[in-house]
């Protein structure tokens, strides 16, 4: 009898997980739509103060005040949430988000903890990119209060611009892979010091070991393929330090992982692991494979002169294995910036002259 009782469970266990998913699924719904419901509330508090300080003749010293008794009062009524600090940022978070944008920016699925970091973010095109990707991806907030603390988007949009460049080169609107590469990459969740410090063998597995992370600082529709990755040719073989594939782009991605500066030696290894990578394991309905190589530093002159410049599936990037501070970031991605343009007009001197 027991063993009947037994077996009649195990047969219905599906039909148990399948309750319980239900119930899951509806408690999510729940929690989204009264978290949602607040963070309208919140804006809509916004809009209320800015309007009654519009009302007043000192505008400013009749906002500190309204805000002030106005905590009071929700304080003594819905408990805490309410301090001054909060309803200032109820007023911000209408400022921020003006009524002709409010209906098609906010997210359901972001909590107002995503909404006051966002706010911080001065730039209307990166508040919209954090708000797509941090409700697309599903980052926590401090996921996100990382990416904007490293300015993610800026590093998008310096590796993008690079791309559109060759892209306008080439008589095309855009080059797909330079949307989801960065440069340069801050790594400092692998916990390795100095480059010195360290092999590429073991900065190899510092990424596996934290494999999640270093996925999600790489950004959409990464999957791992393998580490030492061996193609072969009639007499030879040869290892990638990682191997990808990017289920957005449809195709490979190489990394090759490099301690100390960008050298000619290292594209052209890169260059002939793509060739390699193209005839030996790209399969029907892939795109062209991509290759990536991660440097402490680049030249210049080296990534000017060589075939980084023109190529449309070789690119390097920086990596930096501290937490860098927000200008030592700007300063690197304006020193990209320009060297995008001194490329640019290179390459216009050099169509000029034909």
């Amino acid at each position: 009898m027991r063993r009947q009782i037994d077996k009649n469970y195990a047969s219905a266990k599906p039909f148990f997980n399948d309750i319980r998913a239900i119930l899951q699924q509806a408690r999510q719904k729940a929690y989204t739509a009264v978290n949602f419901a607040m963070v309208e509330a919140y804006w809509q508090i916004g809009k209320r103060i800015v309007q009654e300080e519009q009302q007043g003749e000192a505008r400013a010293e009749y906002g500190k005040q309204i805000i002030k008794e106005l905590s009071k009062q929700l304080s003594a009524e819905f408990g805490r949430g309410f301090a001054e600090a909060n309803i200032w940022n109820f007023r911000q978070f209408y400022l921020t988000f003006p009524e002709s944008e409010i209906l098609y920016t906010l997210r359901r699925e972001l909590t107002w903890s995503h909404y006051r970091l966002i706010m911080r973010v001065e730039n209307p095109k990166a508040r919209k990119y954090y708000i797509t990707e941090a409700a697309e991806q599903n980052w926590s907030t401090r996921q996100l209060e990382r990416n904007i603390n490293t300015l993610y988007y800026e590093r998008i949009l310096s590796t993008t611009n690079k791309g559109h460049a060759l892209a306008q080169q080439e008589g095309m609107q855009k080059t797909a892979p330079s949307d989801f590469l960065k440069d340069p990459y801050v790594l400092e969740f692998l916990g390795l010091e100095t480059p010195a410090g360290f092999s590429e063998r073991e900065f190899e597995t510092a990424i596996i070991s934290n494999l999640q992370q270093f996925l999600m600082d790489m950004g959409k529709g990464f999957s791992f393929m393998g580490r030492q990755y061996r193609i072969s040719t009639e007499t030879k073989h040869f290892f990638i330090d990682l191997v990808f594939y990017n289920y957005l782009l449809k195709c490979f991605v190489l990394i090759d992982l490099k301690i100390g500066e960008l050298t000619h030696q290292d594209i052209g290894q890169m260059d002939m692991y793509v060739r390699l990578f193209e005839d030996r394991m790209k399969t029907e309905g892939d795109n062209p494979t991509i290759g990536l190589i991660l440097c402490t530093e680049k030249d210049e002159t080296i990534a000017r002169y060589s075939v980084l410049e023109e190529s449309r599936q070789l690119f390097a990037s920086k990596y930096r294995l501290i937490l860098p501070t927000e200008e030592e970031l700007r300063a690197e991605l304006e020193r990209e910036k320009r060297m995008i343009l001194e490329q640019k007009g290179l390459y216009e001197i050099r169509t000029a002259g034909k």
